[in-house]
């Protein structure tokens, strides 16, 4: 490979909720890890914690661990993440508390409403970008 290509690699989880979808659930890119969203979908693809914000935030950040997990990385090497809400009057301080599970330093962070996500019930979606291997996050 030349010395100014990249090297992208598809994270692989087995079983994989997103497949039916045509979606991966993240990617390798040298140094970083690059997940798509991930909600409350258990490896059967079914939806948890219908109507449940507390449930599905729990299963969202068990997937992202689990996404990280398969890439050699985890939530402690997180450095930023996007955060959707259906509702934010509702759901904003859960979210605050949420933040507690990325450790300090916290990662870089976007949050907001959108009218709906791509299953009707789920509440919330988060992407994350994290670091591969060792990092010590200063700040």
């Amino acid at each position: 490979m030349p010395a100014d290509r990249v090297l992208a690699r598809r994270i692989a989880i087995d079983p994989d909720p997103l497949e039916p979808s045509r979606i991966a659930a993240g990617y390798t890119v040298g140094d970083l890890i690059c997940l798509s969203g991930q909600g409350a979908i258990d490896e059967r693809g079914q939806l948890v914690g219908i109507g449940d914000f507390e449930a599905q935030a729990a299963g969202t950040l068990d997937n992202i661990e689990n996404v990280l997990r398969a890439a050699g990385s985890g939530l402690d090497r997180v450095v930023k993440v996007t955060i959707y809400l259906t509702d934010m009057a509702a759901n904003f301080g859960k979210v605050v508390q949420l933040r507690e599970r990325w450790g300090r330093p916290y990662p870089a962070d976007t949050i907001v409403e959108v009218s709906a996500l791509a299953i009707p019930e789920l509440l919330l979606e988060i992407d994350v970008i994290a670091v591969a291997g060792s990092v010590t996050k200063v700040g």
